[in-house]
């Protein structure tokens, strides 16, 4: 009995440290999500990339205009950086993997530690509230 237990507390231990391992989540994109408001009223470009930015500050993303329609945003957690691209039109934008450090990137399974969706979910979500709430 106390060899079977062994062997099951083994068969455990080597589970839990194989799923520990594992190669992270898919990478999480949002891509080409409409611009929408409540009143429906198209907004300015000017609008669309401040309530970008003031979502990525709240989120604390640090937020770099590279050009006219085109946001980088840059999110350092502890020993952990992601870096995305947020293109961006009055009608639509995207949320697009840049680079990372310690977090896992897997270029060839397109994997990423699975957090960084969380960060990504997060913002997104901070967006669509604040061009929600826009009003021309």
């Amino acid at each position: 009995m106390n060899r079977a237990c062994s062997g099951m507390l083994f068969a455990c231990v080597a589970l839990m440290a194989a799923l520990g391992c594992q190669a992270g989540a898919p990478i999480y994109q949002v891509k080409d999500a409409p611009v929408q408001t409540a009143t429906g009223k198209v907004p300015t470009l000017e609008q669309v990339q401040k309530t970008i930015i003031e979502a990525g500050v709240k989120n604390e993303w640090v937020m770099a205009v590279v050009k006219p329609g085109e946001i980088r945003g840059t999110l350092s957690v502890r020993n952990h950086m992601a870096v995305v691209t947020i293109p961006f039109t009055q009608k639509q934008y995207s949320i697009l993997y840049k680079d990372s450090t310690n977090l896992k990137y897997n270029a060839d399974r397109h994997t990423i530690h699975k957090e960084y969706t969380y960060w990504i979910q997060q913002l997104d979500n901070d967006i669509r509230a604040r061009l929600t709430a826009l009003s021309n």
